[in-house]
């Protein structure tokens, strides 16, 4: 597990400079910036998937289903992410959208999957969930001169598009640990997913996209989301995805929301309060209690048990 988990978390610093890099393009619609950021990622991770991707083609037809309801996700998620921070604030916009994509993870394994929630995925998610909670307080307020000039109702839309984000990331990281477990290599069903949901988002970014090469900046800001966050950080975590469940690596993506507010305070010049600190800090202990080894001990009873098993089934296969 100790490679997978670090590859998500490489995955989560990445993402975590998003919301931080969108605000040097304060002309660019959230809409414009998520399609272009997560259309291009996506058609980026297509294209080097290519080969793996035609040799596994009749393995992706056949899980044709739960890949387009990972592109459908892929393609709503950025909509709604960006939306939520412009409405709600970055901070409050990132930590609402990762923060709850673990519960979602873990009720979409327990529902579709019939997996149990394990003790240690318990104890790591409160620890991150209340964690992102006190983050959320704490920024509660200190949102951007223009978020606070909004109407009154911006920050509830922002927080209820906020959860659509933590939705869809939970659904398309479901969908792609599910077809990755059939067999299918990361690369490519990555490349499938993200590939079709790119395509999706073409539309939007045709409608909204206009702002984007109206100046350098903004073209770069939209260069480097497609680039770094979206294209690099989806392949390490298309190879976390292989290797840990997708509850596991959802919570581990809580990492986000500490990036995302250390930035916000180091970049934008924001203020974290103590509230806030201690937020980050129990969310770096939930991730600490996920990606622990677990005990030789437990280990060796474990495979006590195992042994016994086989032990009794050998004895009735002698007929003993």
């Amino acid at each position: 597990m100790t490679w997978g988990a670090l590859f998500v978390l490489a995955a989560s610093v990445l993402w975590g400079t998003t919301g931080t890099a969108a605000t040097f393009a304060p002309d660019v619609s959230p809409l414009a910036i998520g399609a272009a950021a997560m259309g291009f990622g996506g058609l980026l991770q297509a294209a080097i998937a290519a080969r793996p991707m035609k040799a596994f083609g009749s393995s992706l037809q056949s899980q044709w289903r739960t890949i387009a309801l990972g592109a459908l996700a892929v393609a709503l998620y950025p909509l709604a992410f960006y939306s939520s921070m412009h409405l709600a604030g970055v901070a409050v916009g990132t930590v609402v959208s990762i923060g709850s994509a673990p519960l979602a993870s873990a009720v979409i394994e327990r529902v579709v999957d019939k997996r149990p929630f394990t003790r240690r995925w318990v104890g790591g998610a409160v620890l991150g969930v209340v964690g992102a909670a006190l983050l959320c307080v704490a920024d509660d307020g200190k949102a951007d001169s223009a978020v606070a000039a909004a109407p009154g109702w911006s920050t509830p839309a922002g927080i209820s598009l906020g959860l659509l984000a933590g939705l869809t990331y939970a659904l398309y990281s479901w969908a792609a640990h599910r077809v990755i477990k059939t067999g299918v290599p990361s690369r490519a069903v990555m490349g499938a997913i993200f590939g079709t949901g790119g395509l999706l988002l073409m539309p939007v970014l045709a409608a909204t996209g206009a702002p984007i090469v109206a100046s350098w900046q903004n073209e770069a800001v939209a260069a480097y989301m497609a680039a770094v966050p979206m294209f690099a950080g989806y392949v390490l975590f298309g190879w976390g995805l292989a290797r840990v469940r997708a509850s596991t690596a959802t919570t581990l993506s809580l990492a986000e929301t500490v990036v995302a507010a250390v930035l916000a305070v180091a970049v934008v010049g924001e203020r974290l309060p103590a509230l806030g600190w201690l937020g980050a800090a129990m969310i770096a202990a939930s991730l600490f209690v996920l990606t622990l080894p677990a005990p030789r001990g437990r280990k060796l009873r474990s495979q006590g048990r195992v042994e016994e098993l086989l032990g009794k089934t050998d004895q009735v296969a002698r007929g003993v």
